[in-house]
C-alpha cells in the first residue's frame, strides 16, 4: 500500500495536528484519502443526529399521543423531512409534543446539512487560502 502523508504541524500551533478538527492555513491540504475518512466520520455524525431525532421523535408520539409504533415513524420521519404530520393528533401532550418536535426538526435538518457540508467546504477554502512556497 502506499504511504499516507500527515500533514505538517504548522509552527505557531500549540495543539497537535490530531487533535483539531481541521487542518491550518500554513498546513498542508490532507491527502484524499484522508479527506474521504473525515468526510465518512462527519456523514457519521450526522446520521447518529438523524437517527437520534427520529427516536425522539417515535417514542414522544407513542408516548405521549398513544399512536401506533408504525404510525409514531411515520410520522416523526415526515416531521423530520420537512413534510408535515400525517396523523391527527389526539391528546394535548401530543399537540405539544408535535409542535416542539417540529420547530426542533426544522433546526436539526439545517444542522445536519451543515454538518454534511463542513468538511466539504473547509476543503474547498483551505484550497483557496493555502500559502504556496515557490
Amino acid at each position: 500500500m502506499g504511504s499516507i502523508i500527515i500533514p505538517k504541524k504548522s509552527a505557531g500551533s500549540t495543539k497537535s495536528a490530531r487533535s483539531r478538527w481541521f487542518e491550518h492555513r500554513h498546513e498542508t491540504l490532507l491527502p484524499f484519502p484522508l479527506f474521504v475518512r473525515r468526510v465518512a466520520r462527519w456523514a457519521a455524525l450526522a446520521f447518529a443526529v438523524v437517527v437520534v431525532s427520529l427516536a425522539v421523535g417515535v417514542c414522544g408520539y407513542h408516548y405521549l399521543d398513544g399512536l401506533p409504533w408504525v404510525d409514531s415513524l411515520l410520522n416523526a420521519s415526515m416531521i423530520l423531512g420537512g413534510m408535515g404530520p400525517v396523523d391527527p393528533l389526539k391528546t394535548t401532550a401530543g399537540k405539544i409534543f408535535a409542535s416542539v418536535y417540529a420547530l426542533y426538526s426544522g433546526l436539526a435538518l439545517i444542522a445536519v446539512v451543515g454538518i454534511l457540508l463542513t468538511p466539504i467546504l473547509h476543503r474547498v477554502m483551505h484550497q483557496f487560502h493555502m500559502e504556496y512556497k515557490e
